[in-house]
């Protein structure tokens, strides 16, 4: 699985197929929105989902973690679907984000899923964090340069041999970069929606998520998808 290279703020980073964001400087990794238990959360409101979705999250969360080897991580808010959620994780699971939070440097940004961070399952809680020019939190704030956030979950589509193509991105306009949601069962809004472009310049880049790599496309090749939002 490769990564795309890019620039931002001064930072050279890389958009991970996974949706990981990874600042080799620094040795830190960036996940945003994993929505822990949201398919037992749905389940409780009747909507009957495999209940799998934690554990194939935290599963590609442990693959791009050996892949890049990060001295930190940083979830990037909404880590977990609701409050009652960290208490619902199988055992198994809870035991893997355990070791996984004491290997590392471990940052939970806190978001509007999760406002508090779970207390027994080890790293620290805080509404941002700061490294060098970039600021990392959970939802895009107004003017804000240099900043990483999550919340949106975007997808983008352009067209491919008549036909639409497309999935997860990371968007960026050189002032705001917006990871994708990397939870299994997280939805997506397209990149189109007044939600996200009016937080964005007249043009911006999407580095849309492939099977093994990540393809840059500009503003200009969008399509506009109509879909509900899922965050």
């Amino acid at each position: 699985m490769t990564a795309a290279a890019f620039d931002f703020h001064g930072a050279g980073l890389l958009a991970d197929a996974s949706g990981a964001l990874y600042w080799p400087a620094k040795e830190t990794l960036a996940v945003a929105d994993l929505h822990l238990e949201k398919g037992s959360a749905f389940a409780a409101n009747g909507t009957l989902l495999p209940p799998y979705d934690s554990r194939e999250t935290l599963r590609r969360l442990q693959a791009v973690l050996r892949r890049h080897r990060p001295r930190r991580v940083i979830c990037l808010g909404d880590s977990f679907h609701d409050t009652d959620a960290a208490g619902r994780l199988p055992a198994e699971d809870a035991a893997t984000l355990c070791r996984l939070t004491k290997a590392h440097e471990w940052i939970w940004i806190t978001g509007n899923h999760d406002p508090d961070a779970p207390a027994d399952l080890g790293g620290i809680a805080a509404r941002e964090f700061r490294a060098d020019r970039l600021v990392f939190r959970h939802e895009a704030a107004a003017h804000a340069a240099g900043e990483v956030s999550g919340h949106f979950h975007p997808k983008a589509s352009v067209p491919a041999r008549g036909r639409a193509v497309g999935g997860r991105c990371f968007v960026t306009d050189g002032d705001r970069l917006i990871l994708p949601a990397f939870g299994a069962y997280a939805g997506g809004l397209d990149v189109r929606d007044p939600a996200i472009e009016e937080l964005l310049g007249s043009e911006y880049t999407v580095l849309i998520l492939g099977r093994a790599r990540v393809h840059a496309f500009r503003r200009s090749r969008m399509l506009r998808v109509e879909a509900p939002r899922l965050l």
